[in-house]
């Protein structure tokens, strides 16, 4: 039987990052821990996996008979699809507490913080294990991705300090400059499929018995998206028809303007307004101030499904 640390479906930065960095520190104090995944990488992911020299880590699908570190979320609906099969060893976490169980003790570093890796880093300290450069240099950028570069509501002092002291480890004296170069990669969504740009960064969620899909993409200019958001709206009404969701949202962040367009398409043409205050229109809406998905667009939708 293996160990992995795996997170969560359609993998972003801070789970694949994550998966790495805690196989590490794990691995430093005696476990035998293998990093691995549950899709492909981002382009901003591939973008931090270059930067430092690594590659990207198994992907993995089944893990029945198998034990699991579980990163960045604890719910079902993200994990594997036969988690249930698996042994939880324990759940490295920066969102609420989700559904996964346990039939034995496991451990648990879940803080309300803006990252992951923020709370990896708060174990390495504990267990006084170094950080390789190159951990700590991806570390870094997955922290600054999550946080849009600490404009986002989910940034705390603890996720900037961990920045600080990671790029000293390191030796990154301009860490804001790489964070720009991070989401000019992102922002490179051209001649891109339209699922592919859908399913960047999209979740799941099982919300009072409602399954909601909710996908972002985080750019520098907006604008960028005017010839195609009619192709993106009719991609996740494809999605909505292939996977039975309630509805399906699709965030246009724009990180300069610090705000984002909700796309949604769905069974009540009033959920916006109950979740947000505001209706749509042509089933747009700009949301001012939306940069997460976790604190600003998952709570309001929960308590509309309530």
């Amino acid at each position: 039987m293996s160990v992995y640390a795996v997170g969560h479906k359609v993998p972003d930065s801070d789970s694949i990052v994550g998966a790495i960095a805690l196989a590490y520190l794990k691995n430093q104090i005696g476990e035998e821990v293998i990093p691995a995944r549950l899709g492909e990488l981002s382009p901003e992911t591939q973008f931090i996996l270059d930067k430092f020299g690594f590659e990207a880590p198994e992907l993995k699908l089944s893990y029945a008979g198998d034990s699991l570190y579980i990163v960045d979320h604890s719910d079902i609906a993200l994990a594997p699809d036969d988690v249930a099969q698996a042994t939880i060893l324990g759940i490295v976490d920066h969102h609420k507490l989700g559904d996964l169980t346990s039939d034995t003790p496991l451990e648990c570093w879940i803080r309300p913080v803006g990252c992951s890796n923020t709370v990896i880093k708060m174990m390495y300290d504990f267990h006084n294990v170094e950080i390789p450069k190159e951990i700590a240099g991806m570390m870094l950028c997955a922290i600054l991705s999550d946080t849009v570069i600490f404009k986002s509501p989910t940034c705390t002092t603890a996720d900037i300090r961990c920045v600080e002291v990671l790029a000293e480890i390191a030796g990154i004296e301009d860490y804001k400059t790489l964070g720009m170069d991070m989401f000019k990669v992102k922002s490179a969504v051209l001649n891109t499929p339209m699922r592919d740009l859908v399913m960047r960064d999209f979740k799941n969620f099982n919300m009072n018995g409602t399954k909601i899909g909710i996908g972002q993409l985080e750019v520098i200019d907006l604008s960028i998206f005017d010839e195609m958001k009619a192709d993106l709206e009719a991609e996740i009404a494809l999605l909505k028809q292939e996977e039975g969701q309630h509805s399906v949202l699709l965030l246009l962040t724009d990180i300069m303007k610090e705000g984002s367009e909700l796309l949604i398409v769905g069974d009540d043409d009033g959920l916006a307004e109950k979740a947000f205050g505001k209706a749509t229109v042509d089933g747009k809406v700009w949301l001012d101030g939306v940069l997460s998905r976790k604190k600003q667009v998952v709570p309001p939708l929960e308590k509309a499904f309530a």
